[in-house]
């Protein structure tokens, strides 16, 4: 793996167009209140799969020391890696992955990719701009599942994938080479999994949808120990609908989730060992009753939440305080139709 690196300089949000004919990286300077400026485009070298709604969380996603960007192009089976400067990013590879990836995660230059419509997963390791196909056995499994995301543990040692077809939990043992165990299999607590986060104690925390019924949303958590689960809040409902996508503040004492189907953001508080209270079924609103938000990240300070709102095509975003409230910032309309994904440094 590669070794620690400097911070980036540059403060920025990214989302992917996910348009079929060629994938663009959309990218915005954050200012220091928080608002967006537009940076401009860059082309993936890829092709999203041009449809309005990409069912994942985590199609883009940043590297933790925030020099690099991965982003998921669904449409051609590949994985684009960015460099990110003052400037904006700039595109180093593109690499072969498999059919429909829709979600990446990545771990001190270990990235995994989750490829969708055939559930396998495809291993890379960064070596300072570049990446290497990981060797050892290639997991894939049954592929009517509808694998949602993908992501790493604090500690690097657990690979996590929802599916939220099959409302179960897979976690895989990440080996020294950074290849993957045999998985383990956890029944979801509630209807749905869908998106997830992790609290820095490494509670898992995952948003459960329940097949879209009206108020039914919830949010679980569970220990992780040696990649098995346990329950630690089960189903704790908002009241709101389609609960899809899930983040974690740095402190980890707050937990916020994206509403899908009725415009609202929610805020859970969570303590010291990891259960969730319903602290604001609506703490924020895109469009109050209407459906479109949907991936959602935070700045790295943990000052400022943006939401994807799909529908409206726009981004979304607020200030976060101390005890997790949020006041809007404003909103950045002139996305594509099929926008998909966010991350922010």
């Amino acid at each position: 793996m590669s070794g620690p690196m400097e911070q980036a300089t540059s403060s920025v949000v990214l989302v992917q167009s996910n348009e079929r004919a060629q994938n663009r990286l959309l990218s915005y300077r954050r200012d220091a209140d928080g608002a967006l400026s537009p940076l401009g485009a860059m082309e993936s070298g890829g092709a999203g799969n041009g449809e309005v709604h990409l069912p994942s969380q985590g199609s883009v996603t940043m590297s933790g020391d925030t020099r690099h960007a991965f982003l998921t192009n669904a449409g051609s089976g590949e994985l684009s890696v960015f460099t990110i400067s003052p400037a904006g990013p700039s595109l180093v590879q593109t690499v072969t992955t498999g059919t429909a990836p829709l979600s990446v995660g990545e771990h001190d230059g270990l990235v995994y990719v989750l490829n969708s419509d055939e559930a396998s997963l495809a291993g890379f390791m960064m070596d300072g701009s570049r990446m290497s196909s990981v060797s050892g056995p290639q997991r894939s499994w049954a592929p009517d599942g509808k694998p949602a995301q993908v992501g790493f543990t604090p500690d690097g040692r657990t690979l996590v994938v929802t599916e939220r077809g099959a409302d179960r939990i897979l976690t895989f043992p990440v080996e020294p080479s950074g290849s993957l165990g045999e998985p383990l299999i956890q029944a979801s607590t509630g209807r749905t999994p869908y998106g997830f986060a992790h609290t820095p104690a490494g509670v898992l925390v995952v948003t459960e949808a329940f097949g879209g019924e009206p108020g039914r949303s919830a949010v679980s958590a569970y220990a992780v120990k040696d990649s098995s689960l346990s329950p630690v809040s089960s189903s704790v409902g908002n009241g709101r609908t389609a609960l899809c996508w899930g983040i974690i503040t740095p402190d980890g004492r707050h937990a916020f989730g994206a509403n899908f189907g009725d415009g609202a953001v929610s805020r859970y508080a969570i303590d010291a060992d990891g259960a969730l209270t319903l602290g604001e079924a609506a703490a924020g609103v895109t469009v109050e009753g209407s459906p479109g938000p949907r991936d959602l990240a935070l700045s790295a300070d943990g000052r400022f939440l943006y939401v994807v709102d799909a529908d409206a095509q726009q981004i979304v975003g607020w200030s976060v305080d101390g005890a997790g409230a949020l006041t809007p910032l404003g909103s950045w309309p002139g996305l594509p139709a099929t926008v998909a994904g966010i991350a922010a440094s």
